[in-house]
């Protein structure tokens, strides 16, 4: 302990903290108004966007058109697990790869995750975009309290710059809260420079060779339960922050800001992927204060004795730059409060790229609904969503039940496959996206690892990136020689409706082959095992002894 003491001090000088927001001059358009317009900035960035990569990767699938749909990408929460799966999803749709899906990525105009699926995404553009081969060995997935280990120097001088850090900006006048912290501990894990000067806000973040980025949280008032039905989606762009449940946003650049007071810099990269994931705020209640600096000692400390704070331990508290701006509840409060974004059931971030008006959604689900795997729940909470937000559309998905036992979430799903079946949920049936569901399951690796398991090995990490390869690609085209064909078929299929044109011999082959016929499975369950296909009784195909990963699980919190 006195050995420690030593290295504070020694330390405590020379932190400095880039963490502050930083006053400044407000802008006169601070706020835009709008529950359908996108912004001006995120038009032109889709429009400055090359088509020649969506017409590449269709000409490669074998498909003849001058079609160019606009192709949306969803990465669910799920820690760690979600975070690597959809790293090595992300890496088969790439065109640095030579998957059977490469180009995918490029060809898509938006990309979205939250939770853990933000994590991914932020580090992702965080770091410029590079090949997951590359990005993988820049990440230090240890344990979030003793990042260090045994180094006692090293680990004490991050508790004291974390400290200066967060301490800063609460003598700024920002109210903190335990994703500050959380948020701070993930940035050394995942982002570069530790996260510091790292703004959702940078220019450099938009690349037009891929795909606009969205991160996606819920507003919760505290002490107040939030479903799918109630819940206010708000999405996080470069360009701005706010919900078209309420219509209202505010330039990103300027998040924190309020009453006519303007700052910068508050748009963290951190602080927003754990706003995104604060269902993981609990696990920082573990770190013994015993050593840490008495300004997160008394951080921690008030949330273990204050019945309050420990009961709103999930929300991330910003200065609402809404406050008075309507007459909805968000904006009577001066404090906005947010949370995971996967707290109301829908642990895919779909929402916000319904409003892009998309022709096709791929939608890459690893939440831990059963056994650590999906089974198309968050869908459901999805499609169930539309009948309290009439504006909100999306096509048929069973229950989970038929989601399991007739395997549309252990290999890819296709809902919504005819538009003329959507007649009943609106009249404007060709702007429901067709949807494809790739749910978790293993393939290469046991990739139904805890939500809560935070430190991972190099193998263990490899593992969970190849599993999430093979996912996306039907192992590389193993399964199905003409997987890009059949996906090259659905990402046309509405602009073939709108048209009037008939689907190849070919496409219908994969239509029959790939999307949910409506039928419902009403019969007793078939089993918990796996074989190529999807869900088996025995275990003949995937074991602990075939497959690598069956025992690195993980705790369950």
């Amino acid at each position: 302990m006195l050995q420690l003491f030593f290295v504070i001090l020694l330390f405590c000088t020379f932190a400095i903290s880039n963490y502050t927001p930083i006053k400044t001059t407000c802008p006169s358009n601070l706020i835009r108004s709008s529950k359908s317009q996108l912004n001006d900035k995120e038009v032109s960035f889709i429009n400055s966007r090359s088509k020649s990569h969506v017409s590449n990767f269709l000409k490669r699938a074998k498909i003849s058109t001058n079609y160019t749909p606009n192709i949306g990408l969803s990465f669910s929460g799920g820690g760690y697990r979600s975070s690597l799966v959809s790293a090595g999803i992300v890496e088969a749709l790439d065109e640095r790869s030579d998957s059977i899906l490469s180009g995918l990525l490029q060809s898509s105009n938006y990309i979205a995750g939250l939770s853990g699926g933000a994590w991914f995404l932020t580090s992702f553009v965080s770091y410029q975009y590079e090949s997951i081969t590359t990005l993988k060995n820049k990440w230090h997935i240890k344990s979030l309290i003793d990042y260090y280990g045994d180094d006692i120097i090293e680990q004490a001088k991050l508790w004291i710059d974390v400290d200066k850090e967060i301490q800063g900006k609460k003598d700024a006048g920002f109210t903190i809260s335990i994703t500050d912290l959380y948020g701070r501990l993930l940035s050394y894990v995942l982002l570069p420079n530790n996260g510091l000067n790292n703004t959702w806000s940078n220019e450099n973040n938009l690349n037009p060779e891929f795909p606009f980025p969205i991160l996606v949280a819920d507003g919760r008032a505290p002490n107040s339960i939030i479903i799918n039905s109630n819940s206010t989606v708000f999405e996080f762009t470069p360009f701005e922050f706010g919900s078209y449940d309420i219509g209202k946003f505010i330039d990103i650049k300027y998040l924190g800001s309020e009453s006519g007071t303007c700052f910068t810099n508050f748009d963290n990269n951190g602080f927003l992927m754990g706003t995104s994931s604060s269902l993981f705020n609990e696990v920082m209640l573990k770190i013994g204060t015993s050593e840490l600096p008495s300004f997160l000692k008394d951080l921690i400390n008030n949330i273990l004795v204050n019945p309050f704070e420990k009961l709103n331990i999930d929300v991330a508290t910003y200065p609402n730059p809404f406050y008075k701006e309507g007459s909805d509840s968000i904006s009577s409060s001066s404090e906005l409060y947010l949370v995971d974004g996967g707290e109301d059931g829908e642990n895919l971030p779909i929402e916000p790229l319904m409003k892009r008006n998309l022709d096709i959604l791929f939608t890459f689900d690893n939440s831990n609904d059963w056994l650590n795997w999906p089974d198309g729940s968050s869908l459901i909470k999805t499609y169930e969503r539309q009948f309290t937000h009439p504006e909100y559309l999306f096509p048929y998905v069973p229950d989970t039940n038929t989601f399991k036992y007739f395997n549309l979430s252990s290999k890819p799903t296709f809902f919504g496959c005819d538009a003329k079946n959507l007649t009943s949920l609106t009249s404007d049936i060709y702007s429901v996206p067709l949807v494809v569901y790739f749910g978790n399951r293993p393939f290469s690796y046991w990739t139904n690892t805890s939500t809560y398991k935070l430190k991972y090995t190099d193998s263990e990490r490899d593992g969970m990136i190849l599993n999430g390869y093979n996912i996306a690609t039907r192992l590389n085209g193993t399964l199905d020689k003409e997987f890009n064909t059949c996906i090259g078929c659905a990402m046309i299929r509405r602009n073939q409706e709108r048209n009037g044109e008939k689907q190849s011999d070919q496409c219908k082959k994969c239509f029959e082959k790939y999307c949910w016929n409506g039928e419902i499975y009403k019969q007793g369950k078939i089993g918990e095992n796996f074989n190529n296909e999807g869900i088996i009784t025995n275990t003949n195909d995937y074991n602990s002894e075939s497959i690598p990963g069956f025992n690195s699980g993980g705790p369950d919190i």
